[in-house]
């Protein structure tokens, strides 16, 4: 076994991992990467398939937003933002608010299910200060997935990341029929009736209780990259608006241009209460998240001291001074780039190579796209249960970095990939299925 990897598995326990596997599969040795590609410590070269978790979104090193960092840190690393603000943490909140129309206020926080847990304390304390305490139940739709805090989790309905825990989360209710499809073309993505006739009733029981609807808008990540009716959104928001409960929408991985469009929620022309990004809004340099709200929300907080209104949530390091610099610089390129435009162009070329990826394995079904998201589902296998693990170990030989869903198949690269490396793509996930299927 290489050195580092020894030294690694003395004292590392990693993330999202069954550190067994770690007997047969050490973790890779990673040396440098730029661009959509890692390179490891033998000079083997990986295309970063899924963004190092979906957060790469304009690749790595880039030079531009190193530079961005490099000029901040000459300024000041980090002060506390209680207190103090900067030049830098002003132009990022003008820049976005300028998201929509309506969320003119910005809360900073550390990570993404820091900024669902902010969310979710923000809907909660401002019904206690509004007198409407019953509201204090929220909804979550079917294979949604928010984060590993206990409050992320609790608004979750992946089982493998929260059962264990299930003394300490509060109750939520869940929506069942969420009319799934395959992308833009399908026609329940503008019609989505009858699975809405289904929700209505269940959410009309529910109205005086609930406080907030949480989604990942259009696309569910971690619950298996299914991709729901733009249809269906809209009439769950104009829902919500009716009957006085907060839309949050949970764009960690969707936002920032990942969709083709700068929020996923633009897709169905509809504007939460709550807005959490975190991942894309740095490109993956540093931990940094962010809730857009209204100045609606925000005032029910805004009274003197002595009346105890106030939120006193905090992280040490929100609102960072390095990743703001980086965020701020993410969010110039995506626009100077016109990065959402080559996104809408990458969709259509992800979802060919993913046909042809099914045709010529006879191993893949249920593609659904979009954006700059393609998925679809392999079969299973005869002797291995574990078959996406599998997959993945088989394509870091053969030289791309996939870390499937269960045995859901995707491509999430970085926003800029290059055709050439789509391509490169498609053929090393080709003869990793056939490896692993022979």
């Amino acid at each position: 076994m290489d050195q580092m990897i020894q030294k690694d598995l003395q004292h590392i326990w990693h993330p999202c991992t069954q550190m067994k596997d770690h007997q047969s599969y050490g973790p890779i040795p990673v040396r440098s990467a730029s661009g959509s590609y890692i390179t490891l410590s033998n000079d083997h070269k990986l295309i970063d398939a899924i963004a190092s978790w979906w957060c790469k979104s304009l690749g790595h090193g880039h030079p531009r937003l190193k530079r961005a960092i490099e000029t901040q840190i000459n300024q000041f690393e980090h002060v506390l933002l209680a207190n103090t603000t900067n030049n830098t943490i002003i132009a990022l909140s003008e820049k976005l608010t300028q998201l929509t129309d309506s969320l003119n206020k910005v809360f900073y926080t550390g990570d993404g299910a820091s900024a669902i847990e902010v969310a979710l304390k923000m809907s909660i304390h401002s019904r206690v200060l509004t007198g409407q305490k019953s509201k204090n139940k929220f909804v979550k739709l079917k294979h949604g997935y928010h984060g590993d805090t206990c409050g992320a989790m609790s608004v979750s309905d992946v089982d493998i990341f929260k059962t264990p825990y299930h003394n300490i989360l509060f109750t939520s209710y869940t929506l069942e029929h969420i009319p799934y499809v395959t992308g833009p073309e399908d026609p329940l993505w503008t019609d989505a009736d009858t699975y809405w006739q289904h929700t209505v009733k269940q959410l009309d029981q529910l109205s005086e209780q609930l406080t907030g609807i949480i989604v990942e808008p259009i696309v569910q990540g971690a619950g298996g990259m299914h991709v729901y009716s733009k249809h269906f959104l809209q009439q769950l928001s104009q829902w919500a608006r009716m009957h006085d409960v907060h839309l949050i929408a949970d764009e960690i991985m969707t936002g920032i241009g990942r969709t083709g469009d700068m929020l996923a929620c633009h897709h169905a022309d509809i504007e939460p209460d709550f807005l959490c990004l975190s991942k894309g809004l740095t490109s993956g340099w540093m931990p940094f998240s962010a809730v857009l709200t209204s100045d609606k929300i925000y005032e029910l907080f805004y009274d003197d001291y002595e009346t105890g209104k106030a939120f006193l949530h905090s992280h040490t390091y929100c609102g960072n001074a390095l990743a703001a610099a980086i965020a701020l610089e993410t969010l110039t390129i995506i626009e100077t780039e016109n990065i959402c435009d080559y996104v809408k162009k990458l969709s259509p070329i992800l979802l060919q190579l993913m046909q042809e990826l099914a045709a010529e394995t006879g191993r893949l079904s249920n593609i659904r796209h979009m954006g700059a998201i393609v998925a679809a589902d392999l079969a299973t296998h005869p002797n291995h249960h574990r078959i996406g693990f599998m997959l993945s170990q088989q394509a870091i030989q053969f030289g791309a970095l996939l870390r499937p869903i269960g045995n859901t198949l995707y491509w999430l690269p970085p926003l800029n990939v290059s055709l050439d490396t789509l391509v490169q793509l498609k053929d090393i996930t080709k003869q990793s299925i056939e490896q692993i299927y022979k």
